[in-house]
């Protein structure tokens, strides 16, 4: 057991499509759920939320409440299934069918490579001595100063102080070139996104129905990956026909 688990969300209403089951679509003769679970074939848990695709034998299903809630309510519904022990999750849409096993492991080194808050408060490995105070590598470079990486006044001050002195990172994930960040190709810490989600619900009278994804990063810090290995980026998603004909070409 490593403690690592991955949560695949594939309920989405794939609208662009025609309401199709796009995790079922094939991308280089294989659906892209099953792409995607293979990128994660060594975690000791994978749980699919919102498919009703068939699955390879130890994968477990979850369904989101209500049907249809959204990623975060997703993502909720598959922290459910998880055995004790699990220290850190990977967060992931079910239709990013050009993301490797090494992409993910680049994500769960990065996010080792930061503290936690429960470690000790050294300077943590992913800030430099020579670093400004202000700014490190697990804050984004463009996060304002007074405020938490989701830009939310009302986050907890600890939370705010651990992102701005960088001693803590609760996610990796990777961001683009135009510096937009995929939060559904991240791997968390289980512990902060599990207070990440119950910290939402609240905000929302105890409903993660059709709550956004950026809400789940009010007062947390993000490690902020850049892709540095060949070929395509592993965070494409295909939300469209002309998506998929894409990753069709790449994957040949």
């Amino acid at each position: 057991m490593t403690g690592y688990a991955a949560i695949l969300l594939a309920g989405g209403a794939a609208r662009r499509m025609g309401g199709v089951d796009k995790p079922a679509r094939a991308v280089g003769g294989r659906p892209m759920l099953h792409r995607v679970l293979d990128a994660v074939a060594d975690a000791d848990q994978r749980i699919v939320v919102g498919s009703s695709c068939p699955l390879p034998r130890g994968v477990r299903t979850a369904r989101e409440e209500p049907p249809g809630g959204g990623p975060v309510a997703a993502t909720a519904a598959g922290l459910a299934w998880l055995d004790p022990g699990t220290t850190t999750v990977a967060v992931l849409a079910a239709d990013l069918p050009l993301l490797t096993t090494a992409a993910v492991a680049e994500l769960r080194r990065a996010l080792a490579a930061c503290q936690s808050r429960d470690d000790p408060p050294a300077l943590a490995a992913c800030q430099s001595r020579d670093d400004p105070p202000a700014l490190d590598a697990c804050q984004s470079r463009d996060d304002p100063p007074a405020l938490d990486a989701a830009g939310s006044e009302g986050a907890p001050a600890a939370a705010r102080r651990e992102t701005l002195d960088g001693r803590y990172a609760a996610l990796a994930c990777y961001v683009d070139g135009d510096g937009r960040r995929q939060y559904l190709c991240a791997v968390w810490r289980l512990p902060a996104l599990q207070a990440a989600l119950d910290r939402l619900a609240a905000t929302r009278g105890g409903s993660l129905d059709g709550a956004p994804v950026r809400g789940l990063l009010a007062g947390v810090a993000v490690r902020e990956v850049s892709w540095s290995g060949s070929g395509p980026p592993p965070w494409f998603d295909c939300d469209t026909d002309e998506d998929v004909r894409r990753a069709e070409e790449w994957t040949r």
